[in-house]
């Protein structure tokens, strides 16, 4: 979450915004300006301004101002502009950017390239506005389905994820934009973000939650890494140095800002001497009020503050921001390039995960009457909700994209299958008591978080709903929201809603509820009994629950309370299982050559702030089973940063895509995959679970009683290094991913080169298109340890390719290997290390098919 812009930038959003094709027309181009290192006088320019600073404008300087870094107008110093991203340049007024397909979806490309295009299209977007840095890549590890964050990173390996943040970062910046990196470290959940302990060995953060932010930093070279909110190992990010500075700087070489993410500061001598550099979206703790007696009392160093300033200036001074104008008039506001790359990142990243029968690609020629349902068919869902949110020009649902491609020659049907949650909140009938009440329910108020008390006030409301805002209308006016959150004093209130829902026949009900997460808690009793509970952790945004209730009244109460001023939104549903598919819908299946079923989540659904259920949001199952039971032609399209529970319905339907969030352009290509002009070449970044209780994570991923502290006891055997050490077999591997054609992997050649002294050396081997189409295949490179002295991985990832083939066609693929591609992280010895020289090299298109082997015999003493 973050701030509003003020100061500066709030101008320049007005000013940009508004009227801003007579600023274009003024401004001369300013072209792209990839980071450099400063020459003398550069450098000496830096040290001077340091030195004129006094120490309340250096003070002022590390605050931020809403959305970037103040100016210092007396010294010449420009101010900095900040947006949020990451999958376009989000404007905080709301107006419109290129939205591309989330982290997830474009770790599923499994393509470096692609990602560098992607932040080279977000980078000109921002010179387009005048934006120095930009708010993403974030890196975090998907670690368990739940984490309502998943869409916005790059999966569950850290060699995949490292390799994609190295091509975003490595785009964006050669713009002239600094990318940040995110969220510095383990902020692998979304429920109690602020307050949860994340406890990770160092082993487990050395080779699993370190190396994507490693790679950012040493290979990348990312110019901003943004702390997360949460704990590691009892210390806040914003002030744990040993992350902060031993690692990052000292270990790393980092040289740039080391920014908190928004409201993310907890102590201002703690940040001051734990190694941040700017406080956002304000300095509310590292201000001259904190630290003005602090330095005095020689807590902390006015030599410290001059560090901080520095790596800021000098930042700048790298892109040229202190003698440039940021704001790039020569390109336009709606890039067209960038629309083409925001079109191949939804092709490239879906997945085709199941096409019994050969449905897939659908004949368009066959094809007279094709019904699309769903709740995700129209509009589209470019993004999950929360900071990540973007505002599209324009986007292109699954409904427009299909109609467009299909033409007048194929009739295309629509229906949403299941009623919105808003609709059948108003619709759910309540009485104040059991009989001979009036309709409604009671509802208390207090001011206070835990319903103690005596009400303030009690009145009667017709249906089970609060006002407030739903995560898409905080979207929708994100700047009146910052205002809210960040300059409102917080709020003490919470509410009972107590009624009797009489239910009509025995049978089973769905109950659904829905609230505005973070910064608030809710729960619903049934017969007082606990049915769901968001009281302390927000485990989903949108839980549901199906209950076997008899015929009468039944006491339903709803609890919530709220601290922040933009809370409150509560809205609870209850529907029987059998009604809540629209009977419409399964007519129109009946009639339809195939059947597209557009499930997944929505902003409301996925999004920060709180985590998500594994099961499809409610009514999808029953939707998806009884469009099945009309149609033997089923497609399924998942919208989703991560898997759902499937289990119910995986064995009816013979088609499956995996579309993740696909931005703007997803209806056009999920229309172009469906019908085979675009070959699905995406490979799963993370695994596939068939049951929710067989994730490695599972029995530790929520902490336990009242605790904070969430310890991550699977340590290094997250993903499928977990699946392969408890020998569960998931629903879908690691890498795997499904194509309209076949390819064959042969002659794997495995070479050490002794040049050197350190472990290097190469993998070759052959892909062919052994097929009739033309298509791309993920290559996959696992290592194994045969003997180890210590627990390691079956297989670890350590290099991949996508390759484009033509049928027929054969590439030679090689693939470098150096000493980390063998080593575990040794923490008696503080260092990589090599634990014996018998390894075998593997090669395929997933964790489970692989099957190129080849054994390697390190040279003793050669690391």
């Amino acid at each position: 979450m973050h701030s509003k812009p003020s100061g500066p930038f709030r101008s320049f959003c007005l000013t940009n915004l508004v009227l801003g094709a007579t600023l274009m027309a003024a401004h001369m181009p300013s072209f792209a300006q990839a980071p450099h290192a400063l020459d003398s006088a550069e450098q000496q320019k830096v040290d001077s301004l340091v030195k004129q600073m006094t120490l309340q404008q250096k003070l002022d300087y590390i605050g931020g101002t809403g959305f970037g870094v103040r100016g210092v107008p007396a010294l010449g110093i420009p101010p900095l502009n900040m947006s949020d991203g990451p999958y376009g340049t989000r404007s905080n007024s709301g107006f419109p950017s290129t939205t591309y397909a989330a982290g997830i979806n474009m770790a599923a490309s499994w393509d470096p390239a692609l990602a560098a295009r992607i932040g080279a299209g977000i980078g000109r977007d921002a010179r387009a506005r005048g934006v120095h840095f930009m708010l993403g890549p974030g890196v975090n590890i998907y670690r368990s389905p739940h984490n309502g964050r998943n869409f916005e990173y790059f999966g569950e390996d850290p060699f995949l994820a490292g390799k994609i943040a190295v091509g975003y970062v490595t785009g964006m910046q050669e713009q002239g934009v600094s990318a940040t990196v995110k969220h510095y470290l383990g902020n692998n959940s979304e429920f109690l973000r602020h307050d949860s302990d994340s406890e990770i060995d160092e082993r487990t953060l050395r080779e699993i939650y370190l190396p994507a932010f490693e790679a950012a930093v040493k290979e990348g070279h990312v110019s901003s890494v943004m702390d997360s909110y949460n704990l590691i190992n009892g210390q806040h990010a914003t002030q744990n140095g040993y992350f902060n500075t031993e690692i990052m700087r000292k270990e790393w070489g980092f040289k740039g800002i080391m920014m908190s993410d928004w409201d993310a500061t907890y102590d201002a001598v703690g940040a001051a001497i734990g190694g941040l550099d700017i406080e956002e979206p304000t300095g509310k703790f590292m201000n001259n009020t904190n630290l003005g007696p602090a330095i005095k009392a020689g807590k902390v160093s006015e030599a410290t503050i001059d560090e901080k300033v520095r790596h800021i200036l000098e930042t700048a001074a790298s892109y040229g921001w202190l003698t440039r104008d940021q704001l790039d008039s020569s390109i336009s506001f709606v890039d067209a390039k960038n629309n083409a790359v925001a079109l191949d990142a939804a092709r490239e990243g879906a997945v085709l995960l199941k096409n019994e029968g050969n449905l897939l690609p659908l004949d368009k020629s066959t094809v007279k009457t094709i019904l699309i349902v769903g709740p995700d068919g129209y509009p589209g869902v470019p993004v999950g909700g929360g900071s990540a949110g973007v505002v599209p020009f324009h986007q292109v649902s699954a409904l427009e994209g299909i109609s467009d491609f299909v033409g007048p020659s194929t009739t295309v049907l629509y229906d949403s299958g299941v009623p919105t949650l808003s609709h059948l909140s108003s619709a759910t009938e309540f009485t104040t008591e059991a009989k001979g009440g009036k309709p409604g329910l009671t509802l208390e108020a207090f001011n206070n978080l835990d319903l103690s008390g005596t009400p303030t006030s009690k009145t009667v409301t017709r249906h089970a709903v609060l006002a407030g805002l739903t995560i898409k209308e905080a979207i929708a006016d994100i700047d009146a929201v910052m205002e809210m959150l960040f300059n409102s004093p917080p709020s003490q209130i919470s509410h009972r809603l107590t009624g009797f829902y009489n239910a009509a026949t025995s049978t089973k009900y769905i109950l659904a509820l829905e609230d505005s997460g973070e910064g608030s808690g809710n729960r619903v009793y049934v017969d007082d009994k606990l049915v769901i509970d968001n009281w302390k952790i927000v485990r989903a945004f949108q839980p549901h629950v199906t209950l076997e209730l008899a015929a009468g009244p039944h006491k339903v109460v709803v609890e919530e309370w709220q601290k922040t001023p933009i809370g409150g939104h509560v809205a609870l549903a209850i529907v029987p299982e059998d009604k809540i598919v629209n009977p419409e819908a399964v007519k129109l299946a009946a009639k339809a050559d195939v059947v597209l079923v557009t499930a997944g989540f929505e902003p409301e659904s996925e999004s920060e702030g709180g985590d998500r259920t594994f099961a499809l949001p409610y009514g999808q199952t029953e939707l998806i089973r009884e469009m099945a039971a009309a149609n033997p032609k089923v497609v399924v399209a998942i919208t989703s940063g991560g898997n759902v529970d499937s289990t119910k319905w995986i064995d009816r339907v013979p088609a499956v895509l995996e579309t993740w969030y696909a931005g703007q352009e997803g209806g056009r290509a999920l229309a172009e995959i469906l019908f085979g002009d675009v070959n699905p070449s995406g490979h799963l970044p993370a695994t596939f679970e068939r049951n929710e209780k067989d994730n490695p994570t599972f029995a530790t991923y929520y902490p336990e009683g009242d605790s904070k502290r969430v310890d991550y006891k699977e340590g290094i055997f997250v993903g499928y290094r977990g699946y392969e050490k408890n020998k569960v077999k998931p629903l879908f591997p690691f890498g795997y991913g499904l194509s309209y054609t076949t390819f064959k992997f042969s002659n794997l050649t495995v070479k050490q080169d002794d040049a050197g002294g350190d472990v290097h050396g190469t993998a070759s081997f052959d892909v062919t298109n052994t097929g009739a189409r033309k298509g791309a295949e993920v290559a996959q490179l696992y290592v194994t340890e045969n003997h180890p002295k210590v627990a390691r991985p079956e297989h670890e990832l350590k290099g991949f390719e996508r390759v484009e083939l033509a049928p027929g066609e054969t590439r030679h693929v090689t693939i470098p290997l150096d000493a980390r591609s063998f080593s575990y992280y040794d923490v008696a010895a503080k260092k990589w290390a090599i634990g014996s020289n018998q390894f075998t090299i593997s090669v395929g298109d997933s964790v489970e098919s692989l099957p190129l082997k080849e054994g390697l015999s390190l040279k003793v003493g050669s690391n």
